[in-house]
């Protein structure tokens, strides 16, 4: 006789670039009695959420250990009736967002059962439909309108916003702060430099935009969006196109010029740290160059292939870092990680982007399946600071390779490492 399975988890957009990485995540816990998921995840039911589901001999295929606990379910998430009734029936102890379904509306549901929700972005459908309405500012709106409605959820536990960033970054961002309690920073950058691309760049479509997550979604950040920092609660935006301006990163000798781009964890960090905050992004020198070659007509590029570098169908070189850089009056303190698609692609079957992701979700699903989190709705930096989670203990099993440094000197605040881009 089978097992009874005591969890069921409930991944949503299960059949995108984040969840594949985060079963393959799923599997490795399974097969290793020393990571901390080992006997929830080895027993649990695992439900795959998706409005075109996949074929159950694919998934079988990739994850040969973890094939008999799958059940499959084709759902719109813009069916708000069919995913209640979804929840009533199944009930699970665990509901994974990483879809483009509203947040809102994801978390209202599991509200209403007090189930327990983790996602990695902030989602609004609205917004989507009304682009013309909210271009250059998607995800400020985004934010706000979280901000105004999360305080009605009162009966669930979720933990929003931990992917890699925001997420795992906002612990870095913390961790390197509470080092040093009696200095008080000027600045908190999150920076990535992302140079992932084919190792045969012959490969590649001079026409073709590459990305190591969703091309939409970056798409949204690099070019429907303006410039975006904070100072403590308050946003501010630059009058430019994204790839007009560039920004000085130093992470010892590290040095690259990044993208100011709006992120979530900008806002939240900002809010919570009470400093400056931005995102400096710099991705392949392909999309670079496409994007900048278009710079001053960005709507053509919405009608060019877009492509998520994959390693299974090519070879990937490159690595993706992603971190933080806090700046004091007369120093700079940084910490980042640093992956290669070469090691990602071995050990896990992804690219390092969406290992990197689906590592800050095993993070935030780790503390709700095995930390004792009060209901509430947390960001990473609520969520270390004012409760028990070990969620640095959990972004850490699977990703290894942290940086922690200092730099002698400071290139300043943001408007000090601005630079226009030719």
């Amino acid at each position: 006789m089978s097992k009874t399975p005591q969890d069921t988890i409930a991944i949503l957009g299960s059949g995108g670039g984040v969840a594949n990485a985060l079963l393959s995540i799923f599997q490795h816990a399974a097969l290793d009695p020393s990571d901390p998921l080992h006997d929830r995840i080895k027993t649990c039911a695992l439900h795959l959420i998706d409005i075109k589901q996949q074929q159950k001999s694919n998934i079988a295929k990739r994850f040969p250990h973890l094939a008999a606990q799958i059940h499959l379910h084709q759902l719109n998430l813009r069916d708000i009736p069919l995913f209640r009734r979804y929840l009533n029936k199944h009930r699970p102890t665990l509901v994974i967002d990483v879809s483009w379904a509203d947040t809102l509306d994801m978390l209202a549901c599991c509200d209403e059962l007090s189930i327990p929700y983790v996602n990695t972005a902030l989602e609004n459908t609205m917004i989507d439909d009304l682009e013309d309405e909210y271009e250059g500012f998607p995800l400020i709106e985004r934010y706000r309108l979280f901000e105004q409605k999360k305080a009605a959820f009162q009966n669930t536990t979720a933990i929003v916003c931990s992917g890699m960033n925001p997420g795992v970054v906002n612990w870095m961002a913390l961790e390197v702060i509470k080092q040093h309690p009696q200095e008080k920073p000027l600045g908190l950058y999150i920076v990535e430099e992302d140079t992932s691309f084919f190792a045969d760049p012959s490969l590649a479509d001079p026409d073709t935009l590459y990305t190591t997550w969703s091309p939409e979604c970056f798409l949204d950040e690099a070019i429907h969006s303006y410039p975006m920092l904070v100072q403590g609660s308050t946003p501010l935006f630059f009058y430019n196109e994204v790839y007009e301006l560039k920004f000085n990163v130093r992470l010892g000798s590290k040095q690259f010029f990044g993208s100011l781009m709006p992120h979530e964890e900008s806002l939240s960090l900002a809010d919570f740290c009470q400093l400056e905050t931005g995102f400096l992004y710099k991705v392949n020198h392909h999309t670079t160059s496409l994007i900048k070659r278009n710079l001053h007509q960005t709507d053509i590029l919405w009608q060019k292939e877009l492509k998520v570098l994959d390693p299974a169908a090519a070879k990937l070189s490159g690595a993706d870092l992603v971190g933080v850089l806090i700046v004091y009056p007369d120093k700079e303190r940084y910490m980042y990680h640093v992956l290669d698609n070469k090691t990602a692609y071995a050990e896990y079957g992804v690219n390092a982007t969406y290992l990197q992701v689906a590592s800050g979700v095993y993070g935030a699903a780790a503390s709700l399946l095995r930390d004792a989190i009060p209901r509430g709705i947390y960001y990473v930096e609520d969520l270390v600071t004012r409760t028990n989670s070990r969620y640095g203990d959990y972004v850490t099993y699977h990703l290894k390779s942290y940086v922690q440094g200092e730099n002698p000197d400071t290139d300043g605040t943001l408007l000090n490492r601005m630079q226009k881009d030719a």
